[in-house]
């Protein structure tokens, strides 16, 4: 494979495997308290309900909409995702915010799963409901960054590859060690990573702004693909800016204003 293509494969493996590590957890607590069968179940048919999303939204996005304003809609959605990763890790590094506890997340699953009722027959709907929502959720981010850093890169099944060896890696983790993946730095994970969506997305944003220039063509960055380490090294900046003020300011509550308040559900 070229450079690009191990890019392309590493930045979908990186950014999908902070979803699946956050999956994992609900499946686990469903499983080991109620029935694995039923979490496993509902795991894979949220799993076939994302890869026929993939392939069908890939399709449709890459054959009718032109190159210019694809980048233009995919890069300024990909830029808030990013966005929105990084408040939250600005937040979780400064002290406004606590650190994302996987094992707080468990104890409340395992908590819920032992206080609802059971369910007759084969199949633990309870468990089955409960894990094929916390995949499908999460993997519908996964979704996205696959089409996007897909289709930008004119590699969908690249992407894909990346996606498939995150879920396969944090699967792996997760039966070795046999618990929550709590010794994961998600906050890092999720500080790279949205450096990352935050950077392509402006990369792609200003080239789709070309749709609206005569001859509809995307616009051409100085030093082309070069110019991604430039953005990402200023988002950094940007990001250590907002850090160290938030510290400076002293500890608190989590100061939402400073980053606004927008989807905050869209990066948990």
């Amino acid at each position: 494979m070229t450079p690009a293509t191990w890019g392309l494969v590493a930045t979908t493996f990186a950014a999908c495997f902070v979803e699946m590590v956050e999956a994992t957890t609900i499946v686990m607590a469903m499983g080991f308290t109620r029935s694995w069968r039923s979490a496993l179940t509902g795991t894979a048919t949220a799993l076939a309900a994302l890869a026929i999303l993939t392939v069908l939204a890939g399709y449709a996005l890459g054959r009718w909409i032109p190159e210019a304003a694809l980048q233009l809609v995919i890069g300024g959605l990909l830029l808030i995702f990013g966005l929105q990763w990084l408040r939250k890790a600005i937040l979780r590094s400064s002290g406004r915010k606590a650190i994302h506890d996987e094992n707080a997340i468990y104890r409340e699953e395992t908590e819920a799963a032992r206080a609802a009722a059971p369910t007759g027959g084969d199949l633990d709907m309870f468990s089955f409901m409960v894990s094929f929502k916390g995949v499908l959720l999460e993997g519908m981010e996964v979704v996205f960054i696959v089409i996007t850093f897909g289709l930008n890169a004119d590699n969908v099944p690249a992407a894909g590859v990346g996606a498939v060896a995150a879920v396969v890696a944090v699967l792996g983790l997760a039966v070795a060690v046999r618990r929550p993946l709590s010794m994961i730095n998600e906050n890092a994970l999720k500080y790279g990573v949205g450096l990352m969506l935050a950077s392509f997305g402006t990369y792609w944003v200003v080239q789709g702004v070309g749709i609206f220039q005569p001859g509809r063509d995307s616009l051409v960055w100085p030093g082309r693909d070069l110019a991604i380490l430039v953005l990402i090294v200023v988002w950094f900046m940007l990001s250590r800016v907002f850090i160290a003020t938030l510290r400076v300011r002293g500890p608190g509550r989590e100061d939402e204003g400073a980053l606004g308040r927008a989807g905050d559900e869209v990066a948990k």
